[in-house]
């Protein structure tokens, strides 16, 4: 009987979120829509959101320490960084959550300019490479998404053109 139960109440459930037309599970993002809110924490403890990038290029980037490729792209976002920073370029690096204890994380922290972030909240889709990057444009919109590592060539090319553009109206 106890069993019958939590089976009918496990189909109310779903039924609800069926009739709510809500996925219970994160939404993949879309291109060329407005990107996903996030909510991330970085390694120094600064709470961060989609909005305090707004007016800038973005790229969103989560990579593991166990990761090959993410070792190799990491250096070239962070010098990539360094060098369009003043036109606007930002970059998240999140971490995934089987990479390292983050006291050892804070020490790599310490040798980057980005942005190192270990907690992550939003609608990004289940991560399930790494690394995975997103490019986010000054108007908030998704203009990138995709699993495996940036070369130089793709930054140039995804890159340029956004950090070219100009920076939206402020809101008053």
């Amino acid at each position: 009987m106890e069993r019958e139960f939590k089976r009918g109440t496990l189909l109310a459930v779903a039924a609800a979120l069926l009739a709510q037309g809500e996925p219970a599970f994160a939404k993949d993002p879309v291109i060329d829509k407005p990107a996903p809110e996030f909510r991330a924490t970085s390694f120094d403890g600064q709470k961060l959101s989609l909005a305090d990038y707004k007016g800038q290029v973005l790229i969103l980037n989560f990579w593991a320490t166990w990761c090959t490729p993410c070792k190799e792209e990491l250096p070239l976002l962070d010098t990539y960084f360094r060098i369009d920073a003043e036109a606007g370029l930002r970059v998240l690096a999140v971490t995934t959550e089987d990479s390292l204890p983050l006291d050892r994380l804070k020490p790599l922290s310490k040798k980057v300019s980005i942005t190192m972030a270990r907690q992550f909240r939003g609608d990004y889709g289940p991560i399930k490479a790494v690394p995975t990057n997103f490019i986010i444009d000054r108007a908030g919109v998704l203009r990138y998404a995709k699993a495996g590592a940036l070369t130089l060539d793709d930054l140039n090319t995804l890159l340029v053109p956004l950090l070219s553009e100009t920076e939206p109206q402020k809101d008053d």
